[in-house]
């Protein structure tokens, strides 16, 4: 293993792993990281220490990515996968399956999935949503 985070994901997590090496009668000792050494009390302890600021440090990157996605969302980034179609082709599918043409036919016309217009024919689906409200 190159590094230590990737033991354990927590200083709880860390240290009952490193309870369950002691008490089957074994010790740890990194080869790319010297403080995480089992073998002494002092490097017991710098462990431990270490152990939770990397938990800290995890979790502010965990903020910092959550502060900066409901940012970007509040600035309209959407995320996941685009669109099929545009709010403007989702209105007019709908009109179409609405008016009963084939869904397949429709499909075909946008170069989509019969699933995807299904979907846009549920009242309750958010491209549905969005469309109506734009």
């Amino acid at each position: 293993m190159s590094k230590l985070d990737r033991l354990a994901r927590s200083t709880r997590n860390l240290l009952e792993t490193m309870e369950l090496i002691r008490e089957a009668g074994g010790k740890f000792r990194s080869l790319s990281e010297p403080w995480a050494d089992t073998t002494t009390h002092a490097g017991k302890m710098i462990m431990t220490i270490f152990a939770g600021i990397a938990e800290f440090e995890r979790d502010l990157i965990g903020e910092r990515t959550s502060a900066g996605r409901e940012a970007a969302q509040k600035r309209g980034v959407r995320f996941g996968r685009p669109r099929k179609l545009t709010l403007d082709q989702s209105e007019l599918a709908r009109r179409l399956v609405l008016e009963g043409k084939a869904v397949s036919d429709i499909a075909r016309t946008f170069n989509v999935h019969s699933a995807t217009i299904y979907r846009l024919a549920d009242p309750d689906s958010s491209d549905v949503q969005m469309a109506m409200h734009s």
